[in-house]
């Protein structure tokens, strides 16, 4: 059961980690979205002017910590775990903030990923637990 939760986890932070390289670059190299198919309308009701700063976070707070998170599962990092539930408790709060500020739910992405943030964050829970046993 262990190694199978392990590996799902390495699977969600990998889907994670390439959807926001693939779309965080894609926002820094074309900041009006339209690369990566992004509307502009989207923004309307945000503080921003385009998707040069989304692209960034999204790029750094989903795509660099979800490797930096895997790196800590195959380095065998004690506290792996916390890195495990903080990606997360990051991409469950990323995920929300957008669905404010955008205002718009979008199935076949956010029902997705948000179920990923939240199984990254039990999946943190039940290695520090397992670690609390021995």
């Amino acid at each position: 059961m262990n190694k199978l939760i392990k590996a799902a986890t390495l699977c969600m932070l990998l889907f994670n980690g390439i959807g926001a390289f693939y779309g965080g670059s894609g926002l820094i190299m074309d900041p009006t979205g339209a690369r990566i198919r992004l509307s502009q309308h989207f923004l309307e009701k945000t503080p921003f002017n385009n998707y040069l700063i989304p692209g960034i976070i999204l790029l750094i707070v989903n795509g660099v910590f979800s490797f930096i998170t895997v790196g800590t599962i195959i380095l065998k990092y004690n506290r792996f775990y916390l890195f495990v539930a903080a990606q997360g408790i990051l991409l469950t709060g990323w995920l929300l903030i957008q669905l404010m500020m955008i205002r718009t739910f979008y199935a076949p992405m956010h029902v997705p990923l948000l179920s990923i943030g939240i199984l990254l964050i039990l999946s943190g829970i039940y290695f520090f637990k397992k670690r609390m046993k021995n």
